[in-house]
């Protein structure tokens, strides 16, 4: 009797089934983001979730890897011929990534509200050779963060404008006994050393390269990197900047043993919580300072676009997940973690309160966003000047010596 019974309950959950088509996800999407700056893991996760209930036929996988492992995840997936749909990609890396087909042609795609309605600066974001390979997402740059009240305690009543302006106010801090080492950068030997060394370069007026070849080793791409060795020599800079990556800069500052650090947009609502923030409330931001004479302020082109791997099955359903991340809606309700593509959100006060100071810092900089070097080869330019900023500032090297062998290194 029972096992009739249940026999019965089986039939009529199957027959219930089969005239319920969306009760189950239709369609798989893997997505692969990074658990680094920018969006926090649960907020993505969040995004995710919202675009389901909106489209219940769709379920999305998502994983999350540290930034400097998401470039080679993303190769390699392909190379075994499966494994994501839709994927989070730098500004470095369109130019790669057209070349050897790892992302789609999608300019057929973008419609003209979109055209129209995103900053144009963002789409060199996703940009190469006249194609869009994505939608741009995460809209950033490096900004010079400081404690205003170590400031006002050091006698400084306004943060520097330059970069040697920068050096005099560390070395007050110094010396009034404040912070022994008031500054703190991400130097590590990784993508974030090249991203500060990148904001100095467009500070001093240099170059990555010239007709195709490389040209960073003079100029201002040597003068980048001797301020850097100065900076860390002097005893100015955090010793531990050699090891850091943009979180440890920000743990550091937001622990009050900062006075000044350079970093992603991201830094300043979470260094103003006060649930995990000894500074809360005394966070000032600037644009990254300029050189006298050569620049007004300086920074680097960081920002990360989402696009459709060429091995993806479910190319609409990726689109369609892309366009919802990428959404004003969408990007509004996060724009504490990551400034908007949309021009019109900047007039929206749901976006701007809260966050004047770096709404008028981001005006500045994003304007002034400095590209890394555009080649299928940027991988083997960025590894040598990696090893190039970590020789010099360990004084194995002098900054002339490291740069020439980075140049002959590059591929280029």
């Amino acid at each position: 009797m029972l096992k009739s019974v249940s026999r019965t309950l089986l039939g009529a959950a199957f027959i219930g089934s089969a005239f319920m088509p969306h009760a189950f996800a239709e369609t798989s999407i893997n997505a692969l983001f990074m658990a680094q700056a920018a969006y926090s893991e649960a907020d993505v996760r969040a995004m995710a979730e919202a675009f389901t209930k909106a489209n219940p036929d769709i379920k999305v996988n998502l994983e999350f890897v540290p930034y400097e492992g998401l470039h080679d995840k993303t190769v390699l997936a392909q190379g075994s011929g499966g494994g994501y749909d839709v994927v989070l990609f730098d500004v470095i890396w369109p130019a790669e990534y057209a070349s050897n087909k790892v992302l789609v042609d999608v300019s057929s795609r973008i419609t003209d509200d979109m055209k129209k309605g995103v900053l144009p600066g963002a789409w060199t974001t996703v940009n190469y050779d006249g194609k869009s390979y994505g939608m741009p997402w995460i809209l950033d740059t490096k900004y010079l963060f400081y404690n205003k009240e170590i400031l006002e305690k050091a006698g400084i009543k306004s943060p520097p404008k330059t970069w040697d302006e920068l050096a005099e106010q560390a070395k007050i801090i110094k010396d009034k006994g404040i912070l022994a080492t008031p500054i703190s950068w991400s130097w590590s030997q990784a993508e974030a050393a090249v991203c500060d060394y990148t904001t100095l370069v467009s500070a001093y007026g240099g170059e990555f390269l010239k007709d195709g070849k490389p040209a960073f080793q003079s100029g201002g791409g040597l003068d980048a990197l001797n301020y850097m060795v100065s900076s860390y020599t002097s005893g100015l800079t955090n010793p531990n900047s050699k090891e850091f990556l943009e979180e440890d800069v920000r743990k550091v500052f937001q622990n009050g043993e900062a006075a000044f650090a350079l970093n992603w947009t991201y830094m300043y609502n979470m260094a103003n919580d006060p649930k995990d923030s000894k500074v809360a409330g005394k966070v000032g931001v600037v644009p990254a300072p300029g050189v006298a004479g050569k620049s007004e302020v300086s920074a680097v082109n960081g920002s990360m676009g989402l696009g459709i791997t060429s091995a993806s099955k479910h190319p609409e359903e990726a689109w369609k997940f892309i366009t919802f991340m990428t959404s004003q809606s969408t990007q509004n309700q996060y724009a504490k973690l990551s400034l908007p593509i949309w021009a019109s959100s900047y007039d929206d006060p749901a976006v701007t309160k809260g966050q004047e100071e770096l709404i008028a810092a981001a005006k500045l900089g994003l304007a002034a966003m400095y590209p890394r070097p555009t080649t299928p080869k940027y991988q083997e330019l960025s590894t040598a000047l990696q090893q190039a900023i970590q020789e010099s500032l360990l004084g194995q090297a002098k900054p002339e010596d490291a740069l020439k062998a980075a140049a002959e290194n590059s591929g280029l």
